[in-house]
């Protein structure tokens, strides 16, 4: 439950082919140290222009823990479906797949912490994908809890 399906050096790598390779047709993705660094609400223009050509390819479902208004800042930028707070790793996946309309086995999730994004997306059958945190700067608890996933990240060539 604990081990994504695939780890990728960054999230530019999940391209259209890469998910069609899989057999994937949409994606679940996570917010913050995933597709813009924690806390801020501007994304780095290299991962806009990612998210604009893969959006053209495949359906794209933004799913945070991130508080609602700051969220709906972000969401409103980018002009996708989405909701948060979504309680990962236990709640919203569910909500996610629905809006998508396509079975788990077609998704990808994909993010940057093993406890929320990865269990989370294990847990509904989705396929898995870790990428490193865009920063080192995050949240409190968020810091804590990457010591504990260090074991999940090991297997791959060290910390994530």
């Amino acid at each position: 439950m604990f081990f994504p399906r695939a780890v990728l050096p960054s999230l530019l790598h999940l391209t259209p082919a890469w998910l069609g390779a899989r057999g994937l047709k949409g994606v679940i993705l996570d917010l913050d140290n995933t597709l813009l660094p924690y806390g801020e609400e501007e994304i780095p223009s290299a991962y806009r222009d990612w998210l604009e050509r893969l959006r053209t390819e495949v359906p794209v479902y933004l799913l945070s823990n991130a508080l609602p208004e700051r969220f709906a800042r972000v969401q409103g930028a980018l002009g996708l479906p989405g909701h948060a707070p979504a309680l990962k790793p236990w709640l919203g996946f569910r909500r996610a797949l629905k809006a998508l309309g396509l079975p788990p086995r077609q998704v990808a999730v994909v993010g940057d912490q093993v406890f929320t994004d990865v269990l989370g997306g294990n847990l509904v059958g989705a396929y898995t994908v870790l990428v490193p945190p865009l920063r080192e700067r995050e949240f409190f608890y968020t810091r804590f809890i990457r010591l504990l996933e260090t074991p999940f990240r090991r297997p791959w060539g060290g910390p994530l």
